[in-house]
């Protein structure tokens, strides 16, 4: 509302003293003896006089032309019938403060009443006024869409919040079902590493509750969570299963979307390892340059199944999420009879950052 005012404000400060210095190149040929600070004054005291009309002339207009339920401004029709009927009257009010009132006290000229109705003079107070309301009707209407691009940023910019929420509270639950899925197992086994695995779930937990909500995170924190998961599993598949990993990063605090990375490491897994009961693989290769992730993930499938692969919760919420805070992302996904490979590409300084907060 103050921001608002101040606009407004501003706007018939600038007016008035535009028009000011155009009443006084007009009248410096009249009052050519006149010293420049007086006419400085006179142009100034006419121009605040003829403010009296104008301000409450062209907020009535703008107010008429964006008034849409009131019943005394409905229709086309009326709305100019109305719009004439004001500039009329206030034309003739606009000649009556410049020939009774600017004329004999601020230029102190002689005047009479037969000026009043001079066909040239009217067509001049019609003209001005026509100029200051088409200038503040054309302000109000570019400040109402500039309002209104804001309210749709900002709507957009929930409905983003919102999916994200979504998106992730499906992601979550999802992680700790397979993950408890290995605990199962290994309790089946009755296994030595079960407590063991059950403390890297719990750090697991914590950082989907407290730092999953975040923004961003670092690299290194998100690469910390994916080395704990690749434990878990390691533990899960003993020697039967072959871990490369490359990585090559110039700065491990570089900001990232958290958990962006986690879902592809989960299917490598699930579509791995998990559905082979023979020799499995599993290469990762990360690299870091400039602000450039480069994420590759490769794993083997069983020879059996020759379907492409179809897209679990996990692969098709991070795909949305990518979408959302890296349009500009390289995604691809290749399935072939014996290996699964996924290729993404993230210019991480170009993070369009959609806040998710923690309710």
């Amino acid at each position: 509302m103050r921001r608002r005012l101040l606009y407004h404000v501003l706007f018939w400060v600038g007016y008035v003293l535009f028009e000011t210095y155009v009443e006084f190149a007009w009248i410096s040929s009249s009052f050519a003896s006149t010293p420049p600070l007086q006419r400085w004054i006179m142009a100034l005291e006419a121009e605040c006089t003829l403010v009296l009309i104008k301000v409450p002339l062209c907020y009535f207009l703008s107010y008429l032309l964006n008034a849409e339920n009131s019943l005394w401004f409905k229709g086309a029709v009326r709305k100019v019938a109305i719009m004439v009927l004001s500039f009329a009257v206030g034309t003739l009010l606009h000649r009556v403060l410049i020939v009774f009132f600017i004329l004999p006290y601020c230029y102190h000229e002689p005047t009479s009443s037969s000026a009043l109705f001079e066909p040239n003079r009217i067509i001049s107070s019609f003209l001005d006024l026509i100029f200051v309301a088409g200038l503040l009707i054309a302000f109000n209407q570019y400040r109402m869409q500039q309002a209104m691009k804001e309210k749709q940023k900002g709507l957009e910019k929930e409905k983003l919040e919102a999916e994200l929420k979504f998106l992730r509270a499906q992601t979550n639950p999802h992680f700790l079902f397979n993950t408890l899925n290995n605990i199962y197992a290994l309790a089946r086994k009755k296994s030595d590493e079960t407590p063991e695995v059950v403390m890297k779930l719990s750090k697991l937990l914590r950082f989907m509750l407290y730092e999953s909500a975040r923004p961003s995170i670092s690299l290194a924190e998100e690469l910390r969570v994916m080395d704990n998961y690749i434990e878990l599993e390691r533990i899960r598949y003993d020697d039967r299963l072959q871990i490369e990993m490359e990585r090559l990063i110039d700065n491990e605090q570089q900001p990232i979307a958290p958990l962006i990375l986690l879902p592809f490491v989960e299917n490598a897994f699930k579509h791995g390892a998990s559905e082979s009961r023979f020799q499995s693989f599993i290469h990762l290769s990360i690299t870091l340059q400039n602000g450039v992730l480069t994420f590759m993930i490769s794993n083997s499938m069983a020879e059996a199944d020759d379907q492409p692969i179809q897209e679990n919760i996990g692969l098709s919420n991070v795909r949305r999420q990518l979408q959302l805070m890296y349009p500009d992302h390289q995604l691809s996904l290749e399935s072939l009879k014996d290996r699964f490979s996924v290729c993404l590409i993230l210019n991480l300084q170009s993070y369009a950052t959609v806040p998710v907060h923690h309710r």
